[in-house]
């Protein structure tokens, strides 16, 4: 189904599509929500409601990225009147945060909300739909499933697991990490043991590191006690909630693993089939308006985030020098066209996605990376 389709008529009032979001009221804050939408979450499910359990990768309350699952579910549970209830559950509370594909794709749970690079051992071709380094920015991502036929493709690629993949959310453009150590050439990274996801975790282990996969709660313990000497999360906002500058003060940017990393939400082919169509038009939209959201909401909190990692905790970005920049962009072209051999539906999804790329980077760079680059270094009026 084309992700554009506009949102049927809903019991509180027809709704439409327009631009950022489908909406009848606003979220706010940590998805708090006004109007008579607002009223209706409020008020609960009603009495015969549809009841779904949605899994999740994340920590519970974690900024962002288990705010987008709970947003989903309280404009789903509003865009409906009451009659679609999810409910959400953290890493841990019904299975572990890389255990929810299979939990979802077996139906022992009904939605997952998590990023799907985590599942590159199903299919190669995954990470393209989430992030892969020096790949699309999150508005690049949106381009190619929305309108170059990415949706289609990654749709087609869930239906061989049983599920029906949504965008849910972007964390935009992450950073690269915290390190113990400086990262002064390439030598540092030979032997560095990092906590990196999806195909960047594969681009440290060909720079001479190692990549751990360890899930976002554990980070933190996993840096104190040595089993890790870096470790990428999000960013900004994410990151110092984690506390990650406390064991690894060296902290990087931009990331070159994940310059928009698209979360996912995945649901149980057979339980979205058994959905009215109401329903399932409801719960593309709440998924596409916390997509929208979020995009201005990691912008604007991780740029707070930074500002009190510098005046509080004297954390300052650092940029990785060029001959890491350079061999891990050479890396990451031969790692794309590797994903894309290995099978033949990874090859038409590496193509269409290699074809959005090629047509949209010319703009992105011409047009907004200039403008960045001219901002910064004439813009210096007042201190700003």
């Amino acid at each position: 189904m084309d992700r554009r389709t506009l949102l049927t008529a809903v019991a509180i009032g027809t709704v439409t599509g327009a631009g950022a979001g489908i909406a009848a009221g606003r979220l706010s804050g940590a998805g708090a929500i006004d109007g008579s939408a607002g009223a209706v979450a409020a008020q609960g499910a009603v009495s015969g409601a549809v009841r779904l359990n949605m899994v999740t990768s994340w920590p519970k309350g974690m900024p962002g990225l288990g705010m987008s699952a709970e947003r989903i579910s309280s404009r789903a549970l509003a865009l409906s009147g009451g009659t679609l209830d999810i409910r959400v559950y953290a890493a841990g509370e019904l299975v572990g945060a890389f255990e929810v594909f299979d939990a979802v794709a077996t139906g022992s749970a009904d939605i997952y909300h998590s990023a799907d690079y985590y599942w590159q051992g199903k299919n190669a071709a995954y990470p393209f739909f989430t992030a892969v380094p020096f790949g699309m920015t999150a508005m690049e991502q949106m381009g190619w499933l929305d309108h170059g036929g990415g949706q289609a493709l990654w749709e087609e690629l869930g239906a061989g697991f049983g599920i029906v993949p949504i965008a849910a959310a972007n964390t935009c453009h992450q950073a690269g990490g915290w390190f113990k150590k400086e990262i002064n050439s390439l030598d540092d990274f030979k032997g560095l043991k990092m906590r990196i996801p999806g195909i960047g975790g594969e681009m440290v282990r060909r720079l001479g590191g190692a990549a751990v996969a360890i899930p976002g709660g554990e980070i933190y313990q996993a840096l104190q006690s040595g089993v890790i000497d870096a470790a990428e999360f999000v960013g900004p906002w994410n990151d110092i909630g984690l506390g990650l500058y406390r064991e690894a003060p060296y902290y990087y940017a931009p990331g070159l693993q994940e310059p928009g990393a698209t979360l996912a939400v995945g649901v149980n082919k057979g339980k979205f089939d058994k959905l009215s169509r109401e329903h399932q038009e409801i719960l593309r939209a709440a998924c596409r308006e916390s997509y929208a959201i979020s995009v201005g909401e990691f912008t604007y909190q991780n740029g707070i985030a930074m500002e009190a990692m510098q005046r509080q905790h004297n954390i300052t970005l650092r940029r990785f020098p060029d001959d890491i920049v350079k061999e891990a962009a050479k890396v990451a072209q031969v790692m794309w066209a590797e994903a894309g051999a290995t099978d033949p539906l990874a090859g038409r999804i590496y193509q269409s996605w290699l074809k959005a790329y090629r047509a949209m980077r010319p703009w992105s760079e011409g047009a907004e990376g200039a403008y960045l680059n001219q901002r910064q270094s004439m813009l210096t009026i007042g201190g700003q």
